[in-house]
C-alpha cells in the first residue's frame, strides 16, 4: 500500500463550498461526523489528516477537506446527488507504534457513501475501517469486451491476478469469483436494505440473519486454481491470466459446433493463447457449453465450484463485484453454507443459491460500476473491502479493461497501488494480458 504523507488542512470551524444562487433552490448545510470503527483506535488515532472528498455527481465537480475534532461542517451546498469518501494511509512504523500492533504495511482506512440523495440539511456518520490487506490482489479485470461486430463480443474476456510482494507466491487454492447483488437500480422484486442492496437476511431459512448483511458477501460463481501447493509459483511482480477462453482471439478459430468464426478487426482484440489458465465449462456434467467455448489443451482449467449460464460471460455492462481469498482447506469452502436470493415472492424449489463468504476470508475485492451515472446500482462491497468502484469508461464492447495503478518500482519489483479504494487504485487501457498501466 503506499505511504502517503497527508498535509494538513488549515482548519476551520465551517467548511463551506460555493453558495448557489440558483432561484428556487434552498443551500444545504450538512455535518459529517467521521470517527474509526474500533472504538480503541479512535482513542490512538489521529483523525485531523482524513482527506475527505465530496463528488456532486451532476456536475461532477469534486472538493476535498479536513476534520477538525471528526468533523466537517459544509455550508451551502446545492441539493442533488453525490459520493462523500474518507480516506487515511498510516506509515506502519507509526500504526504499530500506536497501536500496538504488528502491521507489515502501511495501513490505510476508508469510508464512504455512494450516490446518496442530499435534499434536506442533515448529519451523516463515516466509520473509517481498515481495508483488506492481500499479497495476491486483482491486477486487471477485462469485461467490457470488444466489439460485437468487427472484434471477438465476450469471448476475449479475462480476469488477472498479481503478486504484489518482494517473494515467490503459489497460485494453487487461490480462489476467485463474482459476488451477486441487486442488478437494476429500479428493481423492486427483493427485500432492500436502506443502501439499496439486497437484504440478505431475509433470505429464506437464513441462519445468523443480525450478521448476514455485515459480515458476509453471496458468490454469484466460483473457481480455484488447482495444484498441489506448489504446482504454480508466481514470481515477484508477475501475475497470472485467467482467461474466458485461451485462444488467440485476433485469428478466426472453429467452434465447438465445427462452424469456423471470423475476426473482422484484429486490432480489436487480443490473443489469450498464451493465458495461464481458462475457464471451460465443457466438462461440466449435462452443460452445453457455447460454441465458442473452446478447451485449449495447452493451458490448464480452473476447477469449477459454483456457476451460472454456458460459459464464464462477464457483465460487459460493469454490474460485478470481483474477489478473491486463498484457502487450502477445500472442505471448508465446499461446506459454506448458500442461500436463495431474498426475494418477496416465496423461492422454487429450484431457485440458484449464492454461497456465503465469510469476509474476513478476502485477500482482496474490486467493484466495478458502468460507465453511467444513471445506470449505477448500489455497491456490493463495503468500505473495508473496496470504498470505491471502477469502469471501462467507453462502457460494453469497447475493447478497455481496468487496471491497477503502479505505485513504485524497487529493485526491479513493480509495487501497484493498493487503498482498497478502486477510484483511486485504477485506471483504464486498452486490453494488455500480462501489461501494465503505468
Amino acid at each position: 500500500m503506499k505511504t502517503r504523507y497527508l498535509i494538513p488542512f488549515l482548519f476551520l470551524p465551517f467548511i463551506a463550498c460555493k453558495k448557489d444562487n440558483t432561484p428556487g433552490v434552498q443551500p444545504l448545510d450538512i455535518k459529517l461526523n467521521l470517527k474509526y470503527a474500533s472504538d480503541d483506535f479512535n482513542t490512538k488515532l489521529d483523525l485531523s489528516t482524513v482527506v475527505v472528498k465530496i463528488t456532486n455527481l451532476a456536475t461532477k465537480t469534486s472538493s476535498t477537506y479536513s476534520p477538525l475534532q471528526g468533523v466537517v461542517n459544509l455550508t451551502s451546498i446545492i441539493p442533488g446527488e453525490y459520493d462523500i469518501d474518507a480516506s487515511i494511509t498510516i506509515p506502519k512504523a507509526q500504526y504499530n507504534g500506536l497501536t500496538g500492533e504488528s502491521s507489515m504495511e502501511d495501513v490505510t482506512f476508508n469510508a464512504s457513501l455512494k450516490k446518496i440523495s442530499l435534499t434536506s440539511s442533515t448529519s451523516l456518520d463515516l466509520e473509517l475501517v481498515a481495508g483488506i490487506l492481500g499479497d495476491f490482489i486483482i491486477k486487471q479485470i477485462y469485461y467490457a469486451g470488444s466489439d460485437n461486430k468487427e472484434g471477438a463480443v465476450f469471448r476475449d474476456q479475462f480476469f488477472e491476478v498479481y503478486n504484489n510482494t518482494d517473494r515467490v507466491l503459489y497460485a494453487d487454492s487461490l480462489y476467485f469469483g463474482r459476488l451477486w447483488g441487486r442488478q437494476s437500480p429500479t428493481s423492486q422484486s427483493d427485500y432492500y436494505q436502506s443502501n439499496g442492496q439486497l437484504d440478505w437476511s431475509k433470505s429464506s431459512g437464513m441462519v445468523g440473519v443480525e450478521s448476514a448483511n455485515t459480515d458476509y458477501v453471496y458468490l454469484r460463481d466460483l473457481f480455484m486454481i488447482p495444484g498441489n501447493g506448489r504446482t504454480y509459483p508466481v514470481e515477484p511482480s508477475k501475475s497470472i491470466v485467467i482467461a474466458q477462453n485461451a485462444l488467440n482471439h485476433k485469428a478466426p478459430f472453429v467452434g465447438n459446433n465445427g462452424k469456423e468464426v471470423a475476426i473482422k478487426n484484429p486490432d480489436l482484440t487480443i490473443d489469450l493463447s498464451n493465458a495461464n489458465f481458462e475457464v471451460y465449462f465443457g466438462d461440466i456434467p449435462g452443460k452445453t457449453p457455447f460454441a465458442s467455448d473452446i478447451d485449449n489443451p495447452s493451458v490448464p482449467n480452473v476447477e469449477i465450484l459454483d456457476y451460472t449460464g454456458n460459459d464464464w460471460i462477464l457483465d460487459n455492462l460493469g454490474r460485478d463485484g470481483y474477489v478473491i481469498f486463498k484457502n487450502s482447506d477445500r472442505l471448508a469452502v465446499e461446506n459454506l453454507k448458500s442461500y436463495t436470493e431474498p426475494s418477496i415472492s416465496v423461492p422454487t424449489s429450484t431457485a440458484k443459491k449464492y454461497r456465503q463468504l465469510p469476509v474476513n476470508w478476502i485477500m482482496d475485492a474490486v467493484e466495478v460500476q458502468p460507465n453511467t451515472k444513471d445506470a449505477r446500482i448500489p455497491k456490493k462491497l463495503t468500505a473495508s473491502q473496496d470504498a470505491g468502484f471502477t469502469f471501462a469508461t467507453l462502457g460494453g464492447y469497447s475493447s478497455q479493461s481496468v487496471i491497477r495503478k503502479t505505485e513504485k518500482v524497487t529493485n526491479g519489483v513493480r509495487k501497484l497501488k493498493d487503498t482498497n479504494n478502486s477510484t483511486e487504485d485504477f485506471m483504464v487501457i486498452k486490453a494488455n494480458p500480462f501489461g501494465f498501466g503505468d
